[in-house]
């Protein structure tokens, strides 16, 4: 019969082993999942209208609000602000406001500009 001795000189490490796989696949699970990609918001800012009436005895406030989706164009070559803005009915300094960290002098060809 094994001494005790015998026996804890190789039960130990399997137990550590052990131990030691258990918690790397735990992390592993824990790391990839597979579930499915969260949704992507939607980009459409709605815009509000404001009327305040002030009279000596009441306040009145009418809010409307109107949720537009934006429309985006992409640069062709030999595109300028000016050309994208004819053909969408739009003014340069409309698209100059809608895209703000856009230069209008260094557009690039499949560039997405925003113009509505």
């Amino acid at each position: 019969m094994p001494r005790r001795e015998d026996v804890l000189r190789w039960a130990a490490p399997a137990a550590f082993l052990a131990a030691l796989t258990i918690a790397v696949l735990l992390i592993r699970a824990g790391l990839t999942h597979d579930s499915p990609p969260a949704p992507q918001p939607t980009i459409a800012a709605p815009t509000t209208t404001a009327k305040t009436t002030t009279s000596a005895h009441a306040t009145t406030r009418a809010t409307t609000t109107s949720a537009t989706a934006a429309q985006y164009v992409t640069v062709q070559s030999g595109d300028t602000y000016g050309s994208i803005a004819s053909a969408n009915g739009t003014s340069v300094q409309q698209l100059e406001a809608l895209n703000p960290g856009v230069s209008p002098t260094a557009l690039t060809v499949g560039q997405k500009i925003r113009v509505k």
